[in-house]
């Protein structure tokens, strides 16, 4: 029997750096969808701590098992544009978007608004992240390493190592 998968996705965020609860929504996605398109946003007005190629690296290793296992192809791009626009040049119809509480449900309704006003043809698709990760947020993983805390259970192994390692560079 064909696979009933047909569907490309696109995933967008920070990805600054990439936590235990990013892997978590990947994860679900890939199950989902036949083509993922992992999207870095890059924006001029941010000073983020990895640079877009440091963060490609990092997602890559954190999801590149997954993605093989689920049978999808995983693609990891930049965009420095509107999300809908990067997510029409990847060929997606399925915009993917982790929900980890009410707050971020609220927000991501109105994103969702907006973008079908804007992108009819692309599809929003909430994915709630597991209840062992919904507390994790990239930016209090930020703030905990570069405080000299134990990040351990937020972050893969090799991305806690990246934080100790670039915070020794930058101080």
């Amino acid at each position: 029997m064909a696979s009933q998968k047909s569907r490309r996705g696109f995933y967008a965020g920070s990805f600054d750096p990439i936590t235990n609860g990013h892997v978590d929504v990947l994860i679900h996605a890939l199950q989902l969808v036949d083509h993922l398109t992992v999207a870095i946003g890059v924006h001029p007005s941010k000073a983020p701590l990895f640079t877009p190629e440091e963060r490609k690296a990092l997602i890559e290793e954190a999801c590149h098992a997954a993605a093989s296992s689920a049978g999808s192809v995983l693609e990891i791009v930049s965009f420095d544009d509107l999300a809908i626009d990067a997510a029409r040049r990847s060929g997606a119809t399925l915009l993917l978007r982790g929900l980890r509480d009410g707050t971020d449900f609220d927000y991501e309704m109105q994103m969702a608004g907006m973008n079908q006003a804007m992108a009819p043809g692309l599809q929003t698709i909430f994915i709630p992240a597991s209840p062992a990760v919904r507390p994790i947020t990239a930016s209090l993983v930020r703030q905990i390493a570069r405080l000299g805390g134990d990040v351990s259970p937020f972050v893969p192994a090799f991305v806690q190592s990246k934080l100790v390692a670039k915070f020794k560079t930058i101080g």
